[in-house]
């Protein structure tokens, strides 16, 4: 089983007509829809509203299969962002989150311990921001560094990353990662003086085994300590970005699990990543058709794996 942790938020949309339609959203809540979606048992870690739109999330998550058992509820209203597609179909995000749900995730609202079948978890996004939230994953990721592998999706938010201790807490997050996934804009975020492929380096340096970075429409890339690979977008019309990064980083996931590949100490081949980031950016651009968050189903990557074989 893999634990998403993280937030779950709703994303005011902007739709054709000019108005804005309330959306499920948020990184980890995105992640664990898809992984769910991918056939991979999946649970998420998070604080949810009693609210109505807290209930529409949580049940859009069991919905798609996730788990709800390492969840939390209270009587903070639901975290929101405004989503603001441009003609590119990229979103840009504003926030709304005082006093609201998701970063109320205190310790004490942490398992005691994982159940033995937790194989992997992922956090990112707000999770690593907004307090107590990022406090209370960051001691979760101390506790079970070395147990289990851990994959850290920063999809930094310049916006919200105001904090002097965000790039110390950062740091440390990486230094403890397994896998570190991100886009060519965070790793300019987080390392400004070099190019994506010299920030993965510094990456693997801190002891992180696996570093993806998500390219757009240009693709996937994919670095371990051995091994460089780069691999092409399969080529859609795109609706908007909503959720692409963050199925990208379900779909290495799913691939892992589907190799009995959940490991701490994960060795790939060059074979295994270019398979890896072609998986993924496959799941991104699926995404990429629609509008907001609606990651594949597996029955969808299957049909169109088959269709690219069939063309190649």
């Amino acid at each position: 089983m893999i634990v998403v942790c993280g937030e779950a938020l709703i994303d005011l949309v902007m739709s054709g007509d000019g108005t804005r339609r309330p959306a499920p959203g948020g990184g980890p809540f995105n992640t664990a829809r898809a992984l769910a979606r991918l056939d991979v048992p999946t649970a998420f870690l998070g604080h949810f509203s009693t609210d109505e739109f807290g209930r529409l999330l949580a049940d859009q998550l069991a919905a798609d299969g996730a788990s709800l058992a390492l969840a939390t509820f209270g009587p903070e209203p639901t975290t929101m962002a405004v989503a603001n597609v441009g003609k590119d179909g990229l979103a840009e995000y504003e926030f709304s989150i005082q006093g609201t749900a998701a970063p109320n995730l205190t310790p004490e609202m942490l398992p005691a311990e994982l159940p033995p079948k937790v194989d992997a978890l992922h956090l990112g996004t707000l999770g690593l921001v907004l307090e107590p939230m990022a406090s209370s994953l960051a001691e979760l990721v101390g506790r079970e560094h070395g147990k289990r592998l851990i994959m850290l999706d920063p999809n930094i938010r310049p916006v919200l990353a105001t904090d002097p201790g965000y790039r110390p807490r950062m740091a440390w997050l990486i230094s403890q990662s397994t896998i570190v996934k991100g886009s060519a804009e965070d790793l300019a975020w987080l390392y400004p003086d070099v190019d994506y492929e010299a920030a993965a380096e510094r990456i693997l340096q801190a002891g992180v085994r696996l570093v993806m970075v998500t390219l757009g429409e240009n693709g996937g890339y994919g670095a371990t300590r051995q091994i460089r690979a780069r691999v092409p977008a399969p080529k859609v019309e795109v609706v908007d970005t909503i959720g692409a990064g963050d199925a990208f980083g379900a779909a290495a996931l799913a691939w892992l699990h589907d190799r009995n590949s959940l490991s701490p100490d994960i060795t790939l081949s060059e074979t295994d990543v270019e398979s890896l980031l072609h998986y993924s950016c496959l799941a991104a651009s699926l995404t990429c058709t629609r509008s907001g968050a609606e990651p594949p189903r597996r029955s969808e990557m299957e049909s169109a794996l088959m269709q690219r074989r069939g063309t190649t």
